[in-house]
């Protein structure tokens, strides 16, 4: 037998002791990471868990104790909060005129960005480089900064403290970040496809409907729900620009604390409900959300 057959046998049963070792602490690596991302999880979804609990409890038991009292007193557990709180018109108006606000400075984004991002990605015209320089330059304007001239502007056009200024104000600031993001993700498409589909004829609309959108649309599932989640919980603009009757929720929650103080039988419900939304929104499109973050990663 040759030397290099025996410290193979010899070897073998220290390999396979090896691996059964490293499989061992693999497995048992693989548990504790996950034991550990459970309990962050939990610890991150702590406070939506005591809103919700605390929106499914009346005033008096509120006052009295801890959101953790129903693990011991579930007989506490009432929907009466949520019933007083959608008989609110006040609440149910600032609903409404939530979704009225946030869909189509949602839609005008990503309409408006798709359009623009394709034209700075693949079609010329003069300046375009300049122009893009000019979107990116836009990024770093902050919100605070354009509150007051804007506001003048919209006195003096007749549109401040209505929703139409509401939706034109979101709409302005969410187009550079969607321009950026689309030009640089449509930028990656191959020149071939778009040059072999426009020797079968395509013209520019058709190429951007046809081609250009489709292989976008995990970049402007991420895009719209980036928007809708900033323009949905957003306060601040609002708060500045709409008038009383067209406030959204977030605002409508504000001025009930104003109004009435530490009345947690009305604000837990209202904030619940409206975060729920955006929560139900940013799920039906997680798949295409982390497709687009993928697809940025990748390139």
């Amino acid at each position: 037998m040759s030397t290099s057959d025996t410290a193979a046998k010899s070897g073998s049963p220290t390999r396979a002791k090896q691996s059964v070792a490293a499989r061992i602490a693999a497995a048992a690596g693989g548990g504790a990471l996950r034991v550990f991302l459970i309990l962050a999880a939990l610890f991150w979804l702590m406070p939506t868990i005591g809103l919700l609990l605390s929106s499914l409890r009346d005033s008096g038991d509120i006052a009295a104790s801890g959101w953790w009292k129903v693990f011991t007193a579930p007989a506490e557990i009432t929907t009466e909060n949520y019933s007083r709180l959608l008989q609110n018109e006040t609440i149910t108006d600032s609903l409404l005129s939530t979704v009225v606000i946030t869909v189509p400075a949602t839609v005008l984004v990503v309409v408006i960005g798709a359009l623009a991002g394709y034209a700075f990605a693949w079609m010329e015209f003069p300046g375009r480089d300049w122009w893009f320089m000019v979107v990116v330059g836009l990024l770093v304007v902050p919100v605070q900064v354009a509150l007051v001239p804007v506001s003048e502007l919209f006195g003096v056009i007749g549109i401040f403290e209505t929703t139409i200024g509401v939706v034109i104000f979101h709409v302005a600031f969410g187009l550079p970040f969607a321009i950026f993001l689309l030009r640089n993700f449509f930028a990656e498409i191959p020149r071939e496809l778009l040059e072999a589909a426009r020797l079968d004829g395509a013209g520019e609309i058709r190429l951007f409907t046809r081609v250009v959108m489709p292989l976008g649309a995990p970049a402007i599932a991420s895009l719209g729900i980036f928007q809708f989640l900033w323009v949905w919980n957003d306060m601040l603009v609002a708060l500045i620009f709409a008038d009383s009757e067209s406030a959204p929720i977030t605002v409508a929650l504000q001025r009930q604390v104003r109004q009435f103080g530490n009345n947690i039988d009305v604000l837990a419900p209202g904030a619940f409900l409206s975060m729920i939304i955006p929560l139900a929104v940013f799920f039906a499109f997680q798949r295409q959300f982390v497709s687009g973050v993928m697809a940025g990663a990748v390139k």
